[in-house]
């Protein structure tokens, strides 16, 4: 399997079909970013030529594989589910002032906010008149899907309410913010592919899962792995005070009755500035080996067993075990 899919195989005319399916998707996606305009065009390129592991249209080619995979529905979909995940990523670089995306520099950080934010703005442009081309229905998903995004940025911005639980005000965010758009790609795979309502709705359940254990995972990474592998600096969530489930379960154990002192003191270094990389380092180091990451650990891998479990009714064979090989695939990331 090249590492264009990254998922351990072990079909080789899977492995092979799906390789040559992305790089189908991978050269609509470059034409998908073009313009006239110099600057438009150079920024809207910025994050695709940066790479990426292109897993939300994988998704979307691997369900179709439940059907009819060769339609050029599917084709436009998969390109639709990462232009608008590529437009998500230049607005969550600006909202969480991230320098680095995939090993370069975030597009703010070379042409400043306003047009980092302009830029998303025109690949949820492109994908929308992507999305137009695969009708009325592909349309309305595709807009819940966006209305989705908005409201877990929104949500993730303003924090829950006093009267909320943190976990799982959290959870919901990680919900809309990231798993919508995966069960969106699932969904769109078998749905273009013409599967079954049943089938359609088993894959949108499944990336619905998945898609908050990939975000899950994503927490214990921030904190366990170097830039080099993430192309993210380690803490950065943490500088910018962005929730993560990891602080948020040593901040519920900090103020139970069974809360340490070292555990008191370390929500209170994090909610210092740790502007300062001593800082941040030792904030890193200190929640690194408390044991909340391996609780963070362990629900993702949860989630991916309920995720994996809705594909019970699914006929046995390669595209199932693939599809069961890409959820472990992302909690194996964290491991």
């Amino acid at each position: 399997m090249s590492s264009a899919t990254s998922l351990p195989l072990t079909d080789p005319a899977l492995a092979d079909l799906l390789t040559g399916r992305l790089s189908l998707v991978e050269e609509r996606l470059r034409d998908a970013v073009s313009h006239a305009d110099t600057l438009a065009d150079d920024a809207s390129r910025h994050l695709v030529n940066a790479g990426g592991k292109r897993l939300r249209p994988l998704l979307t080619l691997l369900a179709a594989q439940l059907g009819d995979g060769e339609r050029r529905e599917v084709l436009d979909a998969a390109v639709v589910v990462e232009l608008t995940h590529l437009a998500s990523l230049y607005h969550d670089d600006v909202m969480d002032s991230a320098p680095v995306r995939r090993g370069a520099p975030a597009a703010h950080e070379v042409w400043g906010n306003q047009v980092a934010i302009l830029t998303g703005d025109l690949l949820f442009a492109r994908a929308s008149v992507m999305v137009a081309g695969l009708g009325p229905e592909a349309v309305r998903i595709q807009a819940t899907t966006f209305e989705r995004l908005c409201l877990g940025q929104l949500h993730e911005t303003v924090g829950p309410r006093p009267d909320e639980d943190p976990v799982e005000f959290y959870l919901q965010v990680l919900a809309d913010k990231t798993a919508s758009l995966v069960a969106t790609s699932a969904r769109f795979g078998a749905m273009f592919a013409g599967c079954r309502p049943d089938v359609v709705q088993i894959v949108t359940s499944f990336g619905e899962k998945v898609g908050v254990a990939f975000q899950l995972a994503d927490d214990v990474i921030d904190l366990t792995s170097d830039a080099s592998v993430t192309g993210k600096t380690p803490g950065t969530d943490l500088r910018e005070h962005v929730p993560t489930m990891p602080v948020l379960l040593l901040r519920r154990r900090a103020a139970s009755g069974d809360g340490t002192a070292a555990e008191r003191e370390l929500v209170a270094l994090l909610d210092s500035d740790l502007s300062s990389d001593d800082d941040l380092a030792r904030a890193v180091t200190a929640l690194r080996t408390h044991s909340v990451v391996d609780e963070t650990r362990a629900q993702a891998i949860a989630l991916v067993r309920a995720a994996v479990a809705e594909l019970a009714p699914l006929p046995a064979g390669p595209v199932k075990e693939a599809l069961v090989s890409f959820a472990e695939s992302l909690v194996d990331r964290a491991s």
